[in-house]
């Protein structure tokens, strides 16, 4: 790789932004394409597609045989509520690759005993989330059942437009919190992102299927995008 687009590559890595390294399988040569610029390409539906498997790999097009080296950021979950659900998910999306961090104000809950291992922000989202700097390879989920940590945490989120954002609640606590982000400022169409109640509807009971169809739901659209259906 030349000098200049492994210093443009790393630029784009400290930035927690995508890149894709194109190698052209015929006459050698070599680009770097930021994320910025995916759809704007020639072969912008090609980095599409590839982005959303996650994974290199050769695609073949009418303009030639070209090598897809991706360079995306490592995917983040942040939750607010150090809570039973909490527990089990960490865990489990660990297994999937993600970087957790849980973010709950309430020192009883987030301790190092309940969660070994795994980020722990002791903090009110305001305080917290800004230096978390989320971003749209991060994840986020609401489980506290309590508006006054969840609201400005849902807010922060949907403005740093996280490619995924879920909330725990009945339908009836969901037709509450809208009413509250919109109080807050919250664009309709913003709030309308939330996924709520939360999770694929699988019949989940206990934390542990609760949080198989949190991170069910964020993977499906992690990998297939906003539009897939559920």
């Amino acid at each position: 790789m030349r000098l200049d687009l492994l210093k443009a590559l790393n630029a784009e890595r400290a930035s927690r932004r995508a890149a894709v390294l194109v190698s052209d399988l015929t006459g050698g040569e070599q680009r770097l394409v930021r994320e910025a610029d995916f759809r704007s390409d020639a072969l912008g539906e090609e980095f599409v597609k590839q982005v959303r498997t996650g994974k290199s790999g050769v695609v073949e097009t009418d303009k030639g045989r070209f090598f897809l080296e991706l360079h995306l950021p490592p995917p983040r979950l942040v939750a607010t509520g150090a809570v039973h659900i909490s527990q089990a998910l960490a865990p489990m999306a660990r297994l999937l690759g993600f970087d957790v961090t849980i973010v709950d104000p309430r020192t009883a809950f987030a301790t190092a005993e309940r969660f070994p291992d795994v980020p722990l922000l002791a903090e009110w989202p305001d305080t917290a989330l800004p230096k978390l700097k989320l971003d749209h390879w991060t994840a986020f989920v609401a489980l506290t059942h309590d508006p006054k940590i969840d609201d400005p945490a849902l807010e922060a989120a949907l403005a740093s437009g996280c490619f995924y954002v879920g909330a725990l609640g009945s339908k009836k606590t969901h037709a509450r919190r809208v009413e509250s982000l919109k109080k807050r400022g919250v664009p309709d169409e913003a709030i309308a992102r939330i996924h709520a109640p939360i999770g694929l509807a699988i019949g989940a009971a206990s934390p542990q299927e609760i949080a198989l169809s949190i991170l069910a739901e964020l993977t499906l659209r992690l990998r297939r995008g906003p539009e897939a259906k559920l």
